[in-house]
């Protein structure tokens, strides 16, 4: 399927937990094309987070196949995976994840850091991913000079800056107030609408309801994938 970004065919991850065999994930067969805005939910143990860590390369499953862009990623190494990670995954945590003591925008260039750019390119495209959010006048301000939905929207600028091929957002309003998470829902409709293909993991119907298609995972299973139109999903 040429348009497809993600490709799981019968995933599979169990654990070990204590001599007990736990199945996480029981045969999960689902595609996201590129461009869609995916809400995954599910009651707690349903599979979310193991789906979600899957998805990132952060960890690798048990039986069944993950293709990443045509890449079969379900077999490659750690290193590997690793690279895969930086180049086409932009993540956003609760917990928003930023150094203190930097700004902004140095904040942002971190990933470019590691990527090996140079200093010039890093505050480019930093700046350009911060403008993207809507903190054009707020890149030469700390953490703890931001409202939380600032601080976010630079979690979401550090994830982009890459331009990587998926959004993948953990639970991306669960330290926010409704309002808040309101605006930073704003941010992620207004990225869907320039393109970005966005994965979103809540237990949040209401924030659900953002995205064109939520799959809904009980016990390790998808037991709903339901796709929205354009009007239910605004």
């Amino acid at each position: 399927m040429s348009d497809a970004v993600i490709q799981f065919r019968d995933l599979r991850r169990e654990y070990d937990m204590g001599g007990e065999l736990v199945r996480a994930l029981a045969g999960v067969t689902l595609t996201i094309r590129r461009n869609e805005y995916v809400a995954v939910m599910g009651p707690s143990g349903s599979g979310k987070s193991t789906l979600m860590n899957l998805i990132g390369c952060l960890d690798t499953p048990t039986e069944g196949e993950y293709w990443l862009n045509g890449q079969e990623v379900s077999r490659m190494t750690d290193d590997a995976l690793a690279r895969v990670r930086n180049k086409e995954i932009g993540f956003v945590f609760q917990t928003f994840n930023l150094l203190p003591r930097a700004t902004a925008l140095q904040n942002v260039e971190l990933p470019l850091v590691y990527a090996g750019l140079s200093a010039r390119l890093r505050r480019r495209s930093a700046e350009e991913a911060l403008t993207r959010v809507g903190l054009a006048d707020r890149m030469d301000h700390r953490p703890n000079e931001l409202s939380g939905g600032q601080r976010q929207r630079v979690a979401i600028a550090r994830a982009l800056v890459n331009r990587p091929s998926i959004l993948l957002a953990d639970e991306p309003t669960g330290n926010l107030d409704s309002a808040t998470s309101e605006e930073i829902m704003r941010v992620f409709g207004h990225l869907h609408a320039q393109g970005q293909t966005i994965v979103m993991v809540t237990h949040e119907a209401d924030i659900a309801e953002h995205a064109e298609r939520v799959v809904l995972l009980r016990d390790g299973q998808v037991e709903s994938d339901t796709t929205r139109t354009a009007h239910a999903a605004a």
